[in-house]
């Protein structure tokens, strides 16, 4: 049993500091957020609702000047008050930001919260183990190797989730009669609205798929989609 007792307490860390996150996360929503009220989106968000057979969805602005969207662990969505201001300039359009409110619920829908927080979970302990093993080998270079290798394999497990939510939006933008061009559009734009972020970083160290790659994904699924659709002769 004692063999076994540094993963134990490798992974009772981790559980400690992912269940310390989600409750900070919360707290610092619920603090900082208010009921989303922009007729445009409130109308948008409703058509969605509709093809989702819901009675309404619930959005929420995030008090600061990111340019970003997200699901909160207990399932609300927030777009950020960066976004909307970017929407009152005339940089981003209503269904631009439809697109990123369709996306935030494929997070929820797939229940990509709870999976990051277990990824969340497995890379510590991943770190704690690989430290502990690679310090022995290599006691100067071994907790950065450590940190690289868990680093890149929740990268990966990130990406992974994003071309589904990806996925899910574009169905939903579908259903709902909105289309797939604004996302694709957004997607086109995020580099100039966020500063471009990851440049000279390598693919596999980003936590979100490249612009080309994602609007590639998109157009594939709805050709795929097209495809089965058709009437067979």
């Amino acid at each position: 049993m004692l063999k076994f007792a540094p993963l134990l307490l490798a992974l009772g860390y981790a559980v400690l500091m992912m269940r310390f996150s989600v409750w900070r996360t919360r707290r610092m929503l619920a603090q900082n957020s208010a009921p989303l009220r922009e007729p445009a989106l409130t109308a948008l968000a409703a058509r969605m609702a509709r093809a989702m057979d819901l009675p309404h969805i619930e959005v929420d602005v995030f008090e600061v000047e990111a340019v970003n969207g997200l699901a909160s662990p207990d399932g609300r969505i927030y777009l950020t008050r960066g976004f909307l201001d970017r929407h009152r300039r005339g940089e981003v359009t209503a269904e631009e930001l439809a697109s990123v409110i369709a996306h935030e619920l494929g997070h929820v829908a797939l229940g990509h919260a709870r999976r990051r927080m277990i990824d969340f979970t497995g890379q510590n302990a991943v770190f704690m183990m690989l430290s502990a093993l690679l310090s022995r080998f290599l006691p100067f270079i071994g907790i950065w190797i450590a940190n690289l290798i868990s680093t890149a394999l929740m990268a990966r497990l990130s990406r992974r989730d994003e071309f589904e939510a990806d996925a899910y939006a574009t169905a939903l933008l579908i259903k709902s009669g909105i289309g797939t061009g604004p996302q694709k559009s957004l997607f086109r734009k995020l580099g100039g609205l966020t500063g471009a972020p990851g440049e000279g970083v390598p693919a596999w160290l980003l936590s979100h798929p490249g612009t080309a790659d994602r609007i590639a994904a998109i157009e594939a699924n709805e050709h795929r989609w097209a495809v089965a659709e058709r009437p067979q002769a």
